[in-house]
């Protein structure tokens, strides 16, 4: 059965995307590169570079940039064709294949378990995942943190369904954690990093040993199969801004702080917690995300089995 568009908003509830203010939904037969972007990470860098916009130019196209709060929000915007090309979390692209979004994975990078935690306020009584029983924990439905909380309860003893789930986008989700309205928020990088500094928030369980984490970028099958030699563009400029993140972390915080409106030193923190080095996925990362869509679909959390490795470029990266 089709899932229509309007289904797959509501398995992304919880979150609403931010408006499509000045993006065209033509197709990418324009030789415009549409790129959805989150207010962290590689793709924001290379927006603020501008280096993409010259040597897309080379090859007679131009890219337009929408911002997004989180993955499923990007995602849905990618089904609905608002967008060609993006980058979210592990989870996100299951739901969105689900719902039969016409998306591809591209490449990824390295996983990076320790940008993602469960974090309890300072002074909570909270001292393990185990304590969670009962408890209230926000996240953002969809995202990748969705499945580090369901692995860091397996861990545990516990199941999904012995804590009560808040789905809330990253801002609302802080406001919540912050008022005591949830007892804990599991969150990424750099809001994770920035709970952490701001308000002394403790970390109770990260990534490590349980979820890798990976940073995935992915396209339209239009713009996969039509458009190789723009992807091949993007992801050199991409791996150049990796290289210049991973070389100098302070610089790349110090470019990144004006546009995300959160302190260096943060950003520096997130950063160091971030992988680098993007790449093909090669079968062991297409197996790691399989395991992440069947525990889904055990759990009934999407409605039908998905195969990643149908939806996986084959080519450089």
């Amino acid at each position: 059965m089709k899932i229509t568009r309007r289904a797959f908003t509501a398995v992304v509830a919880g979150a609403i995307a931010t408006p499509l203010t000045h993006v065209r939904l033509a197709g990418a037969a324009d030789k415009v590169v549409r790129i959805g972007y989150q207010k962290y990470g590689t793709l924001v860098l290379l927006k603020g570079k501008g280096t993409l916009e010259k040597k897309l130019e080379s090859i007679d196209y131009k890219v337009e940039w929408t911002e997004f709060p989180g993955g499923p929000q990007l995602l849905e915007a990618l089904n609905a064709g608002a967008v060609d090309f993006g980058s979210t979390g592990e989870t996100p692209p299951i739901f969105a294949q689900a719902a039969n979004a016409p998306l591809v994975y591209i490449a990824h990078e390295p996983p990076a378990p320790r940008g993602e935690a469960i974090l309890v306020p300072k002074d909570s009584p909270i001292k393990s995942v185990a304590d969670l029983k009962g408890k209230k924990v926000a996240f953002n439905k969809g995202s990748n943190v969705h499945y580090l909380l369901v692995k860091a309860l397996e861990e545990a003893g516990l199941s999904y369904e012995d804590v009560t789930s808040s789905f809330l986008a990253p801002a609302d989700g802080r406001a919540a954690f912050e008022k005591g309205a949830v007892d804990a928020w599991v969150i990424w990088d750099p809001f994770q990093a920035a709970a952490e500094v701001a308000i002394e928030a403790r970390e109770l369980r990260n990534g490590e040993g349980i979820v890798p984490n990976h940073q995935f970028y992915l396209g339209t099958r239009t713009l996969v199969d039509g458009h190789a030699q723009a992807i091949d563009v993007l992801i050199d400029a991409i791996s150049e801004i990796d290289e210049w993140t991973k070389s100098d972390t302070t610089a790349a915080a110090a470019e990144l702080s004006p546009s995300v409106g959160i302190p260096e030193p943060v950003l520096v923190k997130a950063l160091e917690r971030q992988s680098y080095g993007v790449k093909n996925l090669d079968d062991s990362v297409v197996a790691q995300q399989q395991d992440i869509a069947d525990t889904f679909f055990k759990l009934k959390l999407i409605p039908k089995k998905v195969t990643i490795a149908d939806v996986v470029r084959k080519g450089k990266a």
